[in-house]
C-alpha cells in the first residue's frame, strides 16, 4: 500500500476542525441551536498513505470531507494542505478565488456514480471538463489525455463518445475516478466510493484504487461506514462518532486490538466466514446521540456497555495509549476489547 515516497512528510493536517449548522425556528428564523456535525476533529495524513474515516451514517464523516475540499466552509479550525513543493495552504481560510488553483491538487470521488455524472455529457466531456477549465484548450490534447485516463482505469478509449447511461455502476465509478485523476492530483478524497455498488464490483474498484495509488503515488482519504471495506485498502483507520474522532490506529492494530467500545461494536458487525462466530455481534442499545443535543461527558456513554460515572461527567480527550494508538476513552487502559483478526 505505502509506496516509495518519503513517509515522514505530512500532506494534510486537520486541526480542531468544527462545522456547526444553525437550527432556525419560527417566522423570523431565529437561531435556536446548532447541529455539531463536526466537533473538534484533528488528524494527519502522510504522503502516499490511505487513511480511512469510518463511522455510522450521520457521524459527520462526509461533512469532514466536504470541509477539507472547502465545499463547505468550516466554522472553526485549520485544514493545512502541503504541495509537493513544500508550500502549505490553509484550505479552511483560503480566499475563494485562490481555491481553484489548489483544487487541482485535491480531487474527490463521489459516492453515487449514477448522480455524480451528467447524463447529457459524453465520457469525453465529463473527463475532459477539468482539463478545459484548467486551460487545456486544444481538442487533440484533451482527446489524448482522456484516452490515456480511460485506459488507466480499465475502460476502452473508443467509448469516449458514449453517454453514462451506456455503462454499469462499476464502469461509471471508473469514469468518476478518471475524472478525479485528470489534473494529476496528489490527494484524493473518496466519499463512500463503493457503497452504491454490488459487492462483486466493490473489490474491483478497491483493487483499481490500490493499483493507481502505486502507479501514481496518490494519497487517499477514504470515507466509509463499513469496516470490512476499509481493512484491505487502509494504512490507518480513524473511527468517528457523533462529530468526534474516538480512535485512530494502524489498520491491523485497530482490527486486532480495538481500544474504544464503539470500535469494538463496529468490528463485531464485520462479516465472518465461520458461522460459530456470527452470534458474537454486539448490538448497541439506544440511538446514536443527537449532534444538536449531545449528551454530557463522552458522547458514547448512553450506549456503552462499559460506562462508569466518570464517562457521564467528563469528556475524554483523544490521547495516545500504547503503540501509537489514539483513543478517546477514560477506560482504554483497563478494558480488553474484542477485535477481529485481519488475515
Amino acid at each position: 500500500m505505502m509506496n516509495g515516497h518519503d513517509q515522514s512528510e505530512t500532506i494534510l493536517e486537520v486541526k480542531n476542525l468544527k462545522k456547526f449548522f444553525p437550527i432556525r425556528r419560527g417566522f423570523l428564523q431565529r437561531v435556536v441551536g446548532e447541529v455539531r456535525a463536526v466537533d473538534d476533529v484533528s488528524f494527519t495524513i502522510k504522503r502516499g498513505e490511505t487513511l480511512s474515516l469510518v463511522g455510522e451514517s450521520g457521524c459527520g464523516k462526509t461533512t469532514t470531507s466536504r470541509c477539507i475540499m472547502r465545499a463547505l466552509t468550516p466554522t472553526e479550525g485549520d485544514v493545512l494542505f502541503r504541495l509537493e513543493s513544500g508550500e502549505t495552504f490553509n484550505m479552511a481560510t483560503q480566499p475563494k478565488r485562490q481555491l481553484r488553483g489548489l483544487r487541482r491538487h485535491i480531487q474527490m470521488i463521489f459516492q453515487d456514480p449514477f448522480s455524480s455524472l451528467n447524463p447529457r455529457m459524453t465520457l469525453f466531456d465529463i473527463i475532459g471538463e477539468p482539463l478545459l477549465v484548467n486551460g487545456v484548450k486544444s481538442h487533440d490534447e484533451r482527446t489524448d489525455r482522456v484516452s490515456e485516463l480511460l485506459t488507466l482505469v480499465g475502460l476502452r478509449p473508443e467509448h469516449m463518445q458514449r453517454f453514462p447511461h451506456a455503462f454499469s455502476g462499476g464502469q461509471r465509478q471508473r469514469v468518476g475516478i478518471a475524472r478525479a485523476l485528470a489534473l494529476n492530483p496528489s490527494l484524493i478524497v473518496a466519499d463512500e466510493p463503493v457503497s452504491a455498488l454490488d459487492v462483486s464490483v466493490q473489490a474491483q474498484i478497491l483493487n483499481l484504487m490500490l493499483d493507481l495509488q502505486d502507479q501514481l503515488g496518490l494519497t487517499y482519504l477514504f470515507v466509509a461506514h463499513d469496516l470490512s471495506v476499509v481493512k484491505h485498502i487502509s494504512d490507518r483507520v480513524a473511527v468517528m462518532y457523533v462529530g468526534k474522532i474516538v480512535e485512530v490506529a494502524e489498520t491491523k492494530k485497530l482490527f486486532d486490538f480495538p481500544k474504544h467500545p464503539y470500535t469494538e461494536a463496529l468490528l463485531s458487525a464485520v462479516p465472518k466466514p465461520d458461522p460459530r462466530l456470527r452470534s458474537e455481534r454486539i448490538v448497541l442499545e439506544g440511538d446514536v446521540a443527537d449532534p444538536a443535543n449531545p449528551p454530557s461527558g463522552c458522547y458514547f456513554h448512553p450506549r456503552c456497555p462499559y460506562v462508569i460515572d466518570r464517562c457521564k461527567a467528563e469528556t475524554p480527550p483523544l490521547r495516545e495509549v500504547e503503540g501509537g494508538q489514539l483513543v478517546a476513552c477514560h477506560r482504554a487502559e483497563e478494558l480488553t476489547l474484542k477485535g477481529v483478526s485481519v488475515n
